[in-house]
């Protein structure tokens, strides 16, 4: 069986996603923050969307939040068949943007819109961390 690649984001300056796939590598989730409205944002921006300003901060995030919308996939290419089901979702974080992701280590039946999830990580090539989520152990 051979493994699926899995490419390592090439962040540009254009993009302003360098910081957020830094703290990536340490497993730390990095969200824009402007202060001037007191919101997060994302995706990376050069300029705060609510502002127009370029004062924005990287703040770390707990990555908690709930499922907005989700998708299973059951088929597909054969590189990426043993990693099959795989649960595609975009999740509103508590801070109040969403951000997609990957739930891992949750049953596709366990899945629905507006569970609570949590933070968890996923690897890509040269061992680099991307952002998942996993069901949240709701007794927490």
């Amino acid at each position: 069986m051979s493994t699926a690649n899995r490419p390592v984001p090439k962040p540009n300056g254009f993009t302003c996603t360098a910081p957020f796939w830094q703290a990536a590598r340490d497993r730390k989730l990095m969200l824009q923050y402007c202060p001037e409205s007191g919101r997060f944002q994302h995706v990376p921006r050069p300029v705060s969307v609510y502002t127009g300003k370029r004062n924005l901060e990287w703040r770390e995030v707990a990555g908690k939040g709930h499922i907005y919308a989700l998708t299973t996939l059951r088929v597909g290419r054969a590189e990426i068949a043993a990693r099959l089901p795989l649960i595609a979702a975009t999740i509103e974080l508590d801070e109040g943007v969403r951000i997609i992701g990957n739930l891992i280590e949750s049953e596709p039946r366990s899945c629905r819109i507006g569970r609570r999830v949590e933070l968890a990580w996923d690897m890509l090539d040269e061992g680099m961390s991307y952002p998942a989520f996993r069901i949240a152990n709701e007794s927490r």
